[in-house]
């Protein structure tokens, strides 16, 4: 009997890494290690390599990031670390292990200028430092490991954490109205879809032959006034919603205004179906609701 594979997946708390941890009971064929950064400092080389040359690893699943996009602006450092330092050693130990290295990243790496889709392709050219720090992070995995994956990704989601969907459900108990920016256009993921194609890409083995850089996102394009528009219609609460412009809601950190991605070549190199936002919100939201 073939040995089972290790796969270790970082930022275990977090939304995603949570999702992971759901999902690995679906996949008993794999012994999964998930560790937060208590248990693994990735920014600490020595800590990262020890690791590494004490567990037996043969994929890294990096969900581990500093994602406080306005707090960026002035914890540079802190987020440079998180989001690039700590990425570029674990490209690095995983090539000299032989672990496929698996890593998420964001829309933010583009400027939100565009009028259709950003491909894989398209320049890059971050408009805040949580980009500038992301962005930082793809170019050392590629550096220092030219077999990574990449996973640009957007709006995420999810029953754990704090997130967007989270936040308005807990606003509409809370207001009357409430108002949300309309003009910042996007594609709405749920992090239990992210995790799902994460793990189709390991099943299926290809991932070592196309090494590279991907989009995921549901599937629909919609403004945060829809997205919460349709949290409100879905949860059946009886708050306003009003649009309004980024004007109207000035943040430390500028966002991309477009920032919808085309996830054709994740669909085609790796066979995924990649479900519609609002039949993921509405999982979510059951889940939510039962808990």
């Amino acid at each position: 009997m073939a040995e089972k594979k290790t796969i270790l997946v970082t930022g275990a708390n977090g939304q995603l890494g949570n999702e992971m941890k759901v999902i690995s009971a679906s996949f008993p064929a794999y012994n999964f290690l998930f560790v937060t950064k208590d248990e693994l400092a990735i920014d600490d080389p020595e800590a990262v390599k020890s690791y590494f040359d004490n567990h037996a690893i043969d994929y890294c699943v990096n969900c581990a990031a500093y994602t406080a996009v306005d707090k960026a602006e002035t914890e540079t450092e802190k987020a440079m670390l998180v989001n690039a330092t700590a990425v570029g050693n674990l490209a690095a130990v995983c090539k000299t292990h032989n672990a496929l290295f698996i890593h998420v990243s964001t829309d933010y790496v583009f400027d939100g200028t565009a009028t259709i889709p950003y491909t894989e392709d398209f320049p890059v050219a971050p408009v805040n430092m949580y980009g500038a720090t992301k962005l930082k992070g793809e170019e050392l995995a590629q550096e220092n490991n030219a077999g990574s994956i990449i996973i640009r990704t957007s709006w995420v989601y999810s029953s754990f954490g704090n997130n967007f969907v989270k936040t308005m459900l807990r606003l509409m108990k809370e207001k009357e109205s409430l108002n949300v920016v309309s003009d910042q256009v996007g594609c709405p993921t749920y992090a239990a879809d992210l995790a799902a194609a994460i793990m189709q890409i390991i099943v299926s083995e290809k991932a070592t032959s196309h090494a590279g850089i991907y989009n995921y996102s549901n599937t629909g394009v919609i403004n945060w006034y829809q997205f919460a528009d349709a949290i409100k219609e879905l949860s059946g609460s009886k708050c306003m919603v009003n649009p309004i412009p980024s004007s109207s809601y000035p943040t430390p950190a500028k966002r991309p205004s477009y920032s919808v991605m085309d996830t054709t070549k994740i669909q085609k190199s790796f066979d995924l179906n990649i479900p519609a936002w609002k039949d993921s919100l509405v999982k979510c939201l059951q889940l939510l609701d039962a808990s």
